[in-house]
């Protein structure tokens, strides 16, 4: 590569690039993160290889290994440029058909493309899926179409313009200003101005200053963070290196979980490939700008995500939060000012830089602009990745991008913001997603968690889930968090368990009082959030739990018992088959009964069962019916006979 040591040696590089590429050669891309690697998108890209050098196209047809497509309930998926055919759930076995029909004779393979589920129709585009169709990807949006590896696919598409416009028309209180307008929030959970913290940083003593990519995404379900980082690590780059211009800093570091080894293994090329060609390190662009990039990874603390922890990991401490008298963009690493914002936050820097703070705001909210990667995870029909702009309403991203309830359930409850967030009822679907919204509905944006319930989940049992997550996590530092947060998941436990006592509900509220007050991070003063929100929606099924010793659910262990109706029993011996722990009683020909000693409340013969016969229930909160005598038990040509 060549060191570019001016923005005209920059644009020179990006049309020699163009030039290289006929957009009208078939070009093959073939989503490689994480969630297709475990799809087996690996096999299936081996295989494109090979068929292509077989059927002799190596040099017709190009291969782009891209990041993630989103829609990963259905990966491995594929894009065929320049028609835009999509096709999913890609095999290996399905390759030489692919390559023989729709490349070399433009055929469409119909078994391989997304089914319309209102009108059965088959959709060809990948834009068309209602999946895409009724998104909004102005962040997530060029995974499709670039290889993380190849520093040139981000060029092409116009890559590190905004840090060339930052650096030669622009003056770092520009730059500042733009951020500021743009009103962009940080995307890593509160929701914090990002230009008035660059500000805090930029006017704060010291000439040593840090800018640090948050990438240790730990709440369950999420993975938008990892996506993007692996798919597109160049505009991270791209933002953290115009975050450090405004705010006068030469130093950076992208703090990544260890336990995401694909985004480890991109940013760390795309450091190489963006020092080589001098869009790092040294005199960037020839305009005396100096920025340098490490890469920590994290043990995997969940602790570690907030602010101060992270900071304390860096310097080689154990990560544990410290107080914050002063903010962090003022006295942050090492005592000294330190801009701090997740992935997705960086990587909507150059949007604003490159195509103004005006445009920005079109997006969104009057208090929160532009568009939103969430996870949409759980009892949903569409699961992935998708990016909405603000102000979408919970019930567009549930029904019309995640396609609903599967099996015909009914929806129940959404939980937003990960561990830290709320559970919000159906009554509040309407709601709009945006970062005050949410809050003061009792939940919280967060890095971007979205997970759908239906009506077969314990509101108390998720909440008690959550707590025991945060209890494990919690670095036991101060005791609000350490004693408090485990004193409430023991109630909590006690109240799915059916020992619940009356108080417990008073005592809980208590207690978590005393968290959001006195915990010495967020991690403790978010952690009653799951209990308080749960309650506040759902508190008929706290009381069911706690006087009647009932899970309206039916999903909680120790309050149900399942129960062979002899009335519909046919002696299938479906359940007797399936039972591991040989608790069910019976034969051929004879009705079945359950050993309730022996059952361990696998669910397992209420899976089983024939949907025609239904005979296994679930039952809470009443005793189980005796069974009948063994001599009326016998089951003649399919119905009873005493």
């Amino acid at each position: 590569m060549t060191r570019i040591k001016s923005l005209a040696e920059l644009e020179e590089l990006r049309k020699g690039i163009l030039s290289k590429r006929d957009p009208n050669k078939p070009c093959i891309t073939l989503c490689s993160g994480s969630a297709c690697h475990a799809s087996g998108s690996k096999e299936v890209a081996a295989s494109i290889e090979e068929e292509i050098k077989k059927q002799g196209l190596s040099d017709e047809v190009d291969i782009r290994k891209t990041g993630c497509h989103g829609f990963c309930e259905r990966g491995p998926i594929i894009v065929i440029h320049p028609e835009g055919i999509c096709y999913l759930e890609i095999k290996p076995e399905d390759v030489p058909e692919i390559i023989s029909q729709t490349i070399k004779e433009k055929k469409i393979i119909e078994r391989l493309l997304c089914t319309d589920p209102s009108t059965k129709e088959k959709i060809i585009h990948e834009s068309e899926i209602p999946f895409y169709k009724n998104q909004h990807r102005l962040v997530f949006g060029a995974n499709i179409n670039i290889d993380p590896k190849s520093i040139d696919d981000y060029l092409a598409r116009g890559g590190y313009s905004a840090i060339a416009k930052a650096l030669s028309r622009m003056t770092a209180e520009d730059v500042l200003d733009e951020v500021k307008k743009s009103n962009l929030r940080g995307r890593g959970g509160g929701g914090f101005p990002a230009g008035k913290k660059w500000e805090g940083s930029r006017n704060a003593p010291g000439d040593i200053k840090y800018v640090i990519v948050n990438a240790d995404e730990g709440d369950p379900g999420a993975y938008m963070d990892r996506s993007l980082l692996e798919g597109n690590p160049h505009s991270v780059l791209e933002g953290l290196a115009i975050g450090a211009y405004a705010i006068g800093a030469h130093e950076g570091y992208i703090y990544v979980r260890q336990e995401y080894p694909l985004a480890v293994e991109n940013v760390g090329i795309a450091i190489r490939q963006a020092e080589e060609y001098g869009l790092l390190g040294e005199n960037i662009l020839g305009t005396g700008f100096d920025f340098n990039v490490k890469v920590h990874q994290g043990a995997g603390a969940f602790v570690c995500g907030e602010s101060t922890a992270l900071m304390t990991a860096l310097e080689g401490r154990a990560g544990e939060p410290r107080p914050k008298y002063i903010r962090s963009n003022i006295k942050g690493l090492w005592d000294r000012p330190t801009v701090l914002s997740n992935v997705e936050t960086w990587a909507n820097v150059p949007l604003i830089i490159d195509k103004g703070a005006d445009w920005f705001t079109q997006f969104g909210t009057e208090g929160s602009k532009g568009t939103k990667i969430f996870s949409l995870v759980g009892k949903i029909i569409n699961t992935g990745l998708v990016e909405v702009p603000m102000g979408m309403t919970l019930r567009d991203v549930i029904y019309k991008i995640g396609g609903g309830i599967p099996g015909g359930k009914k929806f129940k409850a959404v939980q937003t913001g990960g561990p830290s967030g709320g559970c919000l009822p159906e009554e509040l679907l309407d709601l709009e997603v945006g970062f005050d919204e949410l809050t003061k509905a009792g939940s919280m944006m967060g890095s971007g968690g979205m997970i759908v319930m239906d009506e077969d989940t314990c509101m108390v049992d998720v909440a008690r889930y959550f707590l025991d997550f945060l209890t494990d996590e919690s670095c036991g530092k101060c005791v609000p968090c350490r004693e408090g947060v485990r004193q409430m998941l023991m109630i909590l436990t006690n109240i799915t368990e059916g020992k619940g006592r009356v108080g417990d509900i008073e005592l809980l509220e208590e207690l978590g009082e005393v968290a959001i007050e006195a915990a010495l991070c967020a991690l403790g003063k978010t952690a009653p959030n799951p209990f308080l929100s749960t309650l506040k929606y759902f508190r008929n099924e706290y009381e069911a739990h706690i006087n009647e010793k009932r899970c309206p659910a039916l999903s909680c262990k120790e309050l149900i018992a399942y129960y062979i109706d002899p009335e519909k029993c046919q002696a299938c011996m479906s359940c007797l088959k399936k039972c591991p722990s040989d608790a069910i009683i019976g034969g051929k020909k004879k009705i079945h009964v359950i050993d309730q000693e022996k059952c361990t409340k696998c669910n397992t013969c209420f899976e089983v069962c024939p949907t025609r016969f239904c005979a296994v229930t679930k039952i809470s909160g009443q005793p189980v019916p005796p069974p009948i005598p063994e001599e009326e038990r016998t089951i003649v040509k399919g119905s009873k006979e005493k």
